[in-house]
């Protein structure tokens, strides 16, 4: 639970780790069998999940996964063979935006849950009508935004939440961490790299801490640091408006020694602060009038937060709700992505949501 300072405080037992429904144990295909999927079918394994079907238009990637990971899984090259498995409940898709979208509607129209990876569309309306297509065939559309499940993240999330440092009045992370290694890969060719694809994590952060609190305002920068070798700008920064709150978020993507990460939440009746080299060593310290709180936290952010996705869409399912991650509540972390990227171009403030496409 947490190891507390001299004086003794009452403290809830907060659930930040991942669950797992209790009898539900669908079969999952996987569409998309790149990199990020050995972190995925790390944590489906060990949380004893069936993965039965895997899919890569490179079948090798496919079969390579198989192997690995799950020996008596079928493999495919076209997903949709691997849509039309009768006993198949639920797709993990994993691919590119670009193309994830028009997969996502087939995967919906077959009947199939659906975990799409992040970031989840380049186009809000777009995103807004995937959500609707999962409605209309009584299937669940969820995001898998597996910051969301980053120990430290979920800790301080569940903190807040409980009322324990009362009305939150800023937010404030801060990631100084070398994010040169995407250099010859296909990550080095997105434009928005740290304030879209790496930042949204951070957004997403924000949002559920934020609760049903709206963002009124984001302004947002971006530039290149001098001795960077990639293409896109490793250095970024936003400042979010709320009513009587406040956040900002900063990112040296380019600090290839001793890099640092912190996260300060500020509230009516204490803070809370996290800090460490990585993010798999992260502090926590609660401060309030009743004293100090240290927890020592469980798991790391990989391949811990694939677990965290996975396991509350399933959860979702048997529980017959939505996912806490589901498609829209997504696109607010979008909204404010978007707004961030559309402020650094622009350079004034711009409303979450009024910018709908990432361009």
């Amino acid at each position: 639970m947490a190891n507390l300072s001299s004086q003794a405080i009452r403290f809830p037992v907060l659930p930040y780790l991942p669950r797992d429904p209790k009898k539900y144990a669908p079969e999952i295909g996987l569409i998309a069998c790149g990199g990020i999927t050995k972190h995925h079918l790390t944590a489906y394994q060990a949380a004893g999940y069936r993965v039965t079907a895997l899919c890569d238009v490179n079948s090798e990637f496919a079969e390579k996964r198989r192997q690995e990971f799950y020996p008596e899984a079928q493999v495919f090259s076209d997903y949709r063979e691997l849509l039309k498995l009768d006993g198949l409940e639920v797709v993990d898709v994993t691919t590119h935006p670009e193309i994830r979208p028009a997969i996502i509607a087939d995967c919906l129209r077959a009947g199939k849950h659906v975990l799409s990876q992040k970031p989840f569309v380049l186009d809000l309306d777009e995103g807004e009508r995937l959500a609707d297509l999962a409605d209309k065939h009584k299937v669940l559309l969820a995001v898998n935004q597996n910051g969301r499940w980053a120990p430290h993240f979920s800790y301080l999330r569940e903190a807040v939440h409980s009322g324990m440092i009362g009305e939150v009045a800023g937010v404030h992370c801060g990631v100084h961490w070398d994010h040169g290694w995407v250099k010859g890969t296909a990550f080095e060719n997105i434009e928005h790299l740290i304030l879209y694809d790496f930042a949204i994590h951070w957004f997403d952060f924000l949002t559920t801490v934020m609760g049903d609190s709206v963002a009124q305002r984001v302004y947002a920068a971006k530039t290149r640091s001098k001795s960077q070798t990639i293409k896109p700008a490793l250095l970024g920064q936003a400042i979010i408006e709320y009513d009587q709150a406040q956040a900002t978020l900063v990112f040296d993507g380019h600090v290839p020694h001793g890099s640092w990460d912190r996260t300060l939440i500020t509230g009516s009746r204490g803070v809370i602060r996290a800090a460490g080299v990585n993010l798999a060593g992260q502090e926590i310290e609660i401060i309030t009038e009743e004293g100090i709180i240290r927890p020592h936290l469980e798991g790391t952010w990989f391949p811990d937060g694939f677990h965290g996705t996975m396991g509350e869409l399933l959860c979702a399912i048997e529980e017959r709700r939505q996912p806490s991650h589901s498609a829209r509540n997504n696109l607010r972390s979008l909204e404010l992505c978007f707004a961030a990227v559309a402020s650094s171009q622009r350079q004034v403030p711009v409303v979450p949501g009024s910018v709908r496409k990432l361009v």
